[in-house]
């Protein structure tokens, strides 16, 4: 009579674990490659932090600190884009992947993306802080920017978790709230390695239209049956109309220094510009209207190759 090997009884229980654990350090490895892939526009430029209103010395350009991120009134939203497009490449690795334990995968992923972009802000804060001037405008600027970049980092996740999901519908929402930051990300991506004047001009023309193209192609795939998928629908173009214009105000109020402290004077002008942006003089209907074509004609494209395909199968 033979008896099995002693570690033989083991095995079934080691294999689930070890299978885990190798999951769990490729997602880990995943979301710390996204998140630098992210933040390489601009670490690739030499990271030197941009000229700041409230510093205490005056410095030439060069002469400024390196840091992590480009902190500064006037690149918000440029600071949102570096940080949530991590969260999004991270999510589609996983989706492409299909790990067994997705759930598990997802969750290291947001932990190796929340690793990089941690440091990134840690490092960035403490060189803006130990550089600003004092005073009350200097902590209220240094917060405001503290806030609004934790902020970006739970989008990155929330991409990232939307992106990474089994329900397609799901991973097509995530696809609509990331293509406005995508293109924002590009368009940093050109500017800081030719500059603002190398970038050709039917280049900046395209980013006002990429997001409504990306929006687009992830309504057909998501497609319309069920019905419930029109939800879908509805909501991805609802964020290409707002988040465009959400934008556009923020760079606006932001970048004009005479608001900057004035609580009431920067929320009336956030309201102005966002009321013109998101008016019939905004420009958004023009990609709205894109979006949708490209959606339509997708999902009827994909519509009539199923029922093309289904009586081949049954044949």
């Amino acid at each position: 009579m033979k008896f099995p090997p002693p570690d033989a009884a083991s095995a079934p229980a080691t294999t689930p674990a070890r299978g885990a654990a190798a999951e769990a350090a490729i997602a880990l490895l995943l979301g710390i490659l996204s998140a630098l892939l992210g933040l390489v526009p601009w670490l690739v430029t030499g990271a030197r932090l941009p000229l700041q209103n409230l510093w205490a010395a005056e410095v030439l350009p060069e002469a400024m600190p390196v840091a992590f991120l480009p902190l500064s009134q006037y690149q918000t939203t440029t600071i949102v884009a570096l940080l949530t497009l991590g969260g999004a490449l991270a999510g589609l690795a996983v989706r492409v992947w299909r790990p067994a334990r997705r759930g598990l995968a997802s969750g290291f992923a947001v932990a190796g993306m929340a690793l990089v972009q941690g440091i990134a802000v840690l490092q960035a804060f403490a060189v803006l802080g130990a550089g600003l001037l004092g005073g009350s405008m200097a902590t209220i600027y240094f917060t405001g920017l503290l806030a609004g970049t934790l902020t970006a980092i739970a989008a990155a996740a929330v991409a990232l978790l939307m992106l990474a999901a089994r329900s397609k519908p799901v991973a097509a929402l995530g696809i609509g709230l990331m293509a406005v930051p995508a293109a924002s990300w590009l368009a940093a991506a050109a500017t800081y390695l030719a500059g603002p004047q190398g970038v050709p001009i039917p280049l900046t023309l395209a980013w006002r239209w990429l997001p409504a193209v990306v929006v687009g192609l992830a309504l057909a795939w998501c497609g319309v049956r069920p019905f419930v998928r029109l939800l879908v629908w509805a909501a991805n173009l609802l964020l290409l109309w707002l988040v465009p214009a959400l934008f556009t105000s923020i760079n606006y109020v932001l970048g004009t220094r005479g608001s900057l402290g004035d609580v009431s004077e920067m929320g009336l002008l956030a309201r102005q510009i966002l009321a013109a942006t998101l008016g019939p003089g905004g420009g958004g209907g023009p990609t709205v209207a894109l979006a949708l074509g490209i959606g339509l004609v997708g999902a009827g494209a994909l519509e009539v190759r199923r029922r093309h395909a289904t009586p081949a199968a049954q044949e």
